[in-house]
């Protein structure tokens, strides 16, 4: 690994071959700056990063990838979405998307190593298929990552090229319990006892939830991301020591960062790793919570698709799905709002007329009650959803939509 001041690492970078594809690490923990350099010095390029923040280069020139698009890519004219759940990125990576350059931010060098910090996900895939084709890997130097282990260490010599860069991690801005969510956490919580292990989504729901089980007991949480909620159950005693806390990339407060920095108990792997089903499956009494934009009569969730055009992306929810309905005791609950109140439009519709996220979950609860999918025909999951799920005010039209397409109900 070679540290270069900016203007020598604008100058090789500048020499690339012609559009390269640039992957750079998302969520929280993108190198901005020496991202700023590369959009300096590369004229075009392929952008690619996973629930990417505001800042992306936006620019002739710049055509951005992703297969899970965050706000800063969003809504964007020059946004290549490439469908894949999160388990099969790196897999994607390694043949349709080839990288030639990687952006990673990482801990200052220790012992011969750097950590990726809070965002491993699907990094050590990007990287071993830069090197493959004999790419670059390039990383912005932060001593305020946290240093946390597992998959997130890195040989120096993995490292091509680094620039140094002090800045603190960015934190998203907290959700504002509702009485709403609260409602669906409080429901969602009565379905989780002690001894389970927890995978959550992002959201004001999942980590409402969090807060419900500060009584629990045994917990582990095996993920593909986690924020301040952890450190309630941490607080509290909820979580099995013997556990490590697992999962691919975290963001949060200040005081979560300082809580990873070198605790043994907690354990950032590979993206293929932690969204594997099948390891998925092997822990018993496996309870995946996610969150859906819609869900229809057939129990399928959408939570990707807003008004024809693509939101987010498939991302974990249909590995987590998937293991957790394999897993002994197993869990895979759908949680959501009955109403969207900005567009004044129920949140359960007779089918979706977009892609589909996940089905055939365990439950779906909205703040109006539990609904019961499995080992329900079609028909009676139609009248869970209507009855349990639904708002009041869209019932009756459900049900006639639901008759019209030959549920019974």
């Amino acid at each position: 690994m070679r540290v270069l001041p900016e203007p020598q690492l604008a100058a090789l970078l500048g020499a690339l071959a012609d559009n390269p594809r640039i992957v750079v690490g998302g969520n929280f923990a993108t190198p901005w700056q020496a991202l700023a350099v590369v959009d300096a010095a590369v004229a075009e390029y392929r952008l690619f990063a996973l629930n990417a923040q505001p800042g992306m280069p936006d620019r002739d020139g710049v055509m951005l990838e992703s297969p899970f698009a965050g706000p800063g890519m969003r809504g964007r004219a020059r946004l290549r979405y490439f469908p894949c759940r999160l388990s099969l990125v790196p897999a994607l990576l390694a043949t349709a998307l080839p990288p030639d350059v990687v952006l990673v931010q990482t801990s200052v060098p220790s012992g011969g190593t750097v950590s990726l910090g809070t965002e491993v996900n699907v990094l050590p895939a990007a990287i071993e298929a830069a090197r493959a084709r004999g790419g670059l890997v390039i990383a912005q130097l932060n001593p305020h990552v946290p240093y946390t282990y597992g998959d997130a260490v890195l040989p120096v010599d993995v490292i091509d090229y680094a620039m140094e860069a002090s800045a603190p991690l960015p934190s998203p801005v907290p959700h504002a319990a509702t009485d709403v969510s609260l409602a669906i956490a409080e429901r969602v919580a009565a379905l989780i006892g002690d001894g389970a292990t927890l995978q959550l989504g992002i959201g004001a729901i999942p980590d409402a939830v969090l807060a419900g089980l500060l009584g629990r007991r045994g917990l582990g949480l095996w993920s593909e991301m986690f924020s301040d909620g952890v450190l309630g159950l941490v607080k509290a005693g909820a979580l099995d020591s013997a556990q490590p806390v697992t999962a691919s990339f975290a963001f949060g407060s200040p005081d979560l960062y300082a809580w990873m920095d070198r605790n043994q108990d907690v354990r950032m792997l590979r993206t293929e790793t932690t969204n594997d089903p099948a390891r998925i499956a092997r822990h018993s009494r496996m309870v995946s919570i996610n969150s859906a934009l819609q869900v229809d009569l057939f129990a399928q969730a959408n939570a990707t698709w807003v008004r024809g055009g693509i939101h987010s992306g498939l991302g974990g929810q249909p590995d987590f799905v998937v293991g957790a309905l394999h897993s002994p005791g197993g869990q895979a609950i759908i949680a959501l709002p009955s109403w969207h109140p900005k567009a004044a439009v129920s949140t359960v519709v007779p089918r979706l007329d977009g892609p589909v996220t996940s089905f055939q979950h365990n439950v779906i609860v909205s703040e109006q009650g539990t609904a019961a999918i499995w080992g329900h025909d079609t028909s009676a999951q139609a009248e869970q959803i209507i009855s349990h799920v639904a708002h009041p005010s869209v019932r009756d039209d459900l049900r006639q939509s639901g008759r019209d397409l030959g549920l019974r109900v």
